[in-house]
């Protein structure tokens, strides 16, 4: 009896689990930054710090991708997945870029544009390959 009980529930739960993963998709195209972002002719919504990115004027017209949920609602906005789980890329020279912020002076990484938590320098977009664990400060 508990057997099949089990059973039962780990099927429901392989399914839902196959639900949710379709539900995220991938959006690629050229970006067009600024108040109302939009990649490929979808606007884009996403939280505040994906939107601080996608606003980020420096990344205006880079072949572009975004990882989230399509909208549902008359606005066709695309939801871009939050900040934390890397959602957007730049694909330069053939290879996935995750999009960062680093600042010169104190070797800083950040994942949203701005100025430097400590010296107040604006910080420079910094494409990465791969992220080192050692690599990253976060704000």
């Amino acid at each position: 009896m508990l057997r099949r009980q089990f059973s039962r529930w780990l099927g429901a739960a392989l399914a839902t689990l196959a639900c949710a993963a379709e539900a995220e998709r991938g959006l690629r195209g050229k970006l067009t930054a600024g108040a109302k972002p939009m990649l490929a002719g979808v606007p884009l919504a996403g939280d505040a710090g994906t939107m601080m990115v996608l606003g980020d004027p420096r990344l205006n017209g880079l072949d572009f991708e975004v990882v989230g949920e399509p909208g549902a609602d008359a606005a066709g906005l695309f939801r871009v997945g939050p900040l934390h789980k890397r959602s957007m890329f730049v694909h330069q020279g053939g290879k996935r870029l995750t999009i960062t912020y680093w600042c010169q002076v104190c070797s800083i990484r950040t994942f949203t544009p701005g100025v430097c938590m400590c010296c107040q320098d604006e910080t420079a977009v910094d494409l990465k390959e791969k992220l080192e664990s050692d690599d990253l400060s976060t704000r």
